[in-house]
């Protein structure tokens, strides 16, 4: 066996090539795949056409080097990695390649800008090193899209911070997933095992027409793809380096850029949460604070925002001390100069400051509330008065708000 495995390898080594090789198994099968390299005393082919391969069994005598097979048969999909000892090979023609070269996968993708990530059809597993490159246009009513996006940036999109229209990546459907500014051309290495999605950075995509034409091309890992080293413990009639998914025909989950595991709003904007979580975050607001208590939340129009309340505060001399619901509103609510005349003095309102700088009307908060937001901006919170500066005292805040990052 190990004259096979070195005549083998001087054979790679002496060759070059790259279209398709052929295999010929013991058992009589003929193979069509490229021959990737040699890992774990295992030969790693890449299928070019689909096979149906005998499945070895452990049935065999202690003086036989050769396997032995059932009458079990595996069908491998075009594409698929399968790894074979040297025992079951009889011959390996190779066509004119290098095993350098072969060790590399290309894809390429027209990538639009719609209401789902575009799957590049791409699996990637960690420890993978990844290049993507892309050309092509992308038009925004009159504006022109390339792959390294434009001057300016989208606060509302994927990636608020990259460049609006810019080519960006997602490995996984998970709403965790960190997002990846790819551009015009960069090259990474995958965090995690799962399908390669691209889209624009840009929340709008009702107007968008044209494409990005993106090439991937990645190293296969062929480590990375063993669940197990201990060679002497595998099942012959298994495959221990299989994709995952291997032997079914299922298509990579849709990637939607609106609600669960993408981002947009469902209304043509883009402009809502990946996902359906909800955060969390507790606030102080003291009552002496005349312009309010900024949350650090940016909410969206149509946000469902739980907010409840605890503690007292001292609200002035002649009022006391008064809970989140604040004193029972007396005949000056009529013409009172409070932020919310019709609410107690002492009670715990908000306002949503809008990025134009002005405020929207104030509302009562109280000791609990749903607030849907009337508005996109920044969530503050503050104490119904007129007068901040005899008070004395704060309110514990918590508000549930949904990620919409």
């Amino acid at each position: 066996m190990k004259k096979i495995v070195f005549a083998l390898l001087l054979t790679f080594a002496a060759v070059s090539i790259a279209a398709a090789d052929t295999i010929y198994l013991r058992g009589g099968t003929t193979i069509r795949g490229n021959v990737l390299g040699y890992i774990n005393g295992r030969f790693a082919i890449q299928l070019t056409a689909p096979a149906t391969l005998p499945v070895p069994s452990n049935n065999r005598t202690s003086n036989s080097t050769q396997p032995s097979y059932s009458q079990t048969t595996r069908t491998v999909r075009q594409g698929e990695v399968i790894f074979l000892r040297p025992r079951e090979i009889d011959r390996i023609e190779i066509d004119g390649r290098s095993l350098d070269e072969a060790r590399y996968q290309t894809q390429t993708v027209d990538v639009t800008l719609g209401s789902n990530w575009v799957d590049s059809g791409v699996d990637v597993r960690r420890g993978e090193r990844v290049r993507v490159d892309a050309a092509g246009t992308i038009y925004a009513g009159r504006t022109r899209i390339t792959p390294a996006g434009l001057s300016t940036t989208d606060p509302y999109a994927p990636l608020p911070r990259a460049p609006e229209g810019a080519l960006i990546g997602v490995i996984g459907n998970d709403y965790d997933s960190p997002i990846i500014e790819l551009g015009a051309g960069r090259e990474f290495v995958a965090d995690r095992d799962g399908r390669l999605y691209l889209t624009a950075n840009r929340s709008s995509y009702t107007d968008a027409r044209g494409a990005f034409n993106v090439r991937i091309r990645k190293e296969i890992d062929l480590t990375a793809m063993a669940r197990t080293s201990d060679d002497n413990n595998r099942n012959d009639g298994s495959d221990p380096f299989a994709f995952p998914g291997e032997g079914d025909n299922n298509p990579a989950p849709v990637r939607s850029r609106q609600g669960a595991g993408g981002t947009g709003r469902g209304d043509g904007t883009g402009r809502g949460g990946r996902n359906n979580r909800m955060l969390e975050r507790v606030i102080t607001v003291q009552a002496t604070e005349s312009r309010g208590a900024d949350a650090g939340i940016d909410l969206r129009a149509g946000d469902q925002v739980i907010i409840t309340a605890s503690g007292n505060i001292t609200a002035g001399r002649r009022v006391g001390v008064v809970s989140p619901n604040g004193a029972t509103p007396g005949a000056a609510s009529i013409f009172g100069t409070r932020p919310v005349p019709t609410a107690g003095v002492g009670a715990l309102i908000g306002y949503i400051l809008l990025s134009t700088g002005q405020q929207t009307q104030p509302f009562l908060v109280g000791d609990q509330m749903t607030l849907t937001v009337p508005s996109d901006g920044r969530l503050f919170l503050l104490v119904n008065d007129d007068n901040y500066s005899d008070n004395s005292g704060s309110f514990s805040v918590r508000i549930q708000y949904p990620d919409n990052r």
